[in-house]
């Protein structure tokens, strides 16, 4: 499997919360790709739309949408993120940690193919 990371990076001493810093990129990137490609809004409501996207609310209910189709090493890395100690506290928090770690596992461990097919499956998000 080849890495997208330039750097080798053990997965197993990454934190939870360096994993959802990476996700939180990965997934914007992600929303901001699918508004480009539905082409012709301008640009100040593309902003808006990714951020309605992006919110913790909006990851939750990604979240509930892909949790079935998880794999159980997926799991557990969701599991880790959602349980990690943030500054902010509530269920739809924990969940946009989770989900964030999960999508930046994925990235780092180079499986960008899985990560496209997660988003994927969460379809639309109120555009």
């Amino acid at each position: 499997m080849e890495r997208l990371c330039p750097m080798e990076v053990d997965l197993h001493t990454v934190s939870p919360l360096n994993l959802a810093f990476v996700g939180d990129g990965v997934y914007e990137l992600m929303v901001r790709e699918r508004l480009v490609s539905m082409a012709g809004r301008p640009n100040k409501e593309q902003h808006r739309l990714a951020v309605q996207q992006v919110r913790a609310e909006a990851q939750a209910a990604a979240l509930d949408k892909i949790y079935p189709l998880l794999t159980e090493q997926e799991e557990a890395v969701y599991k880790r993120g959602r349980n990690a100690h943030t500054t902010r506290s509530g269920g739809a928090y924990h969940k946009a940690t989770g989900l964030e770690a999960l999508f930046g596992y994925l990235y780092l461990s180079g499986q960008l193919d899985r990560v496209r097919e997660l988003f994927a499956a969460i379809g639309d998000l109120g555009e």
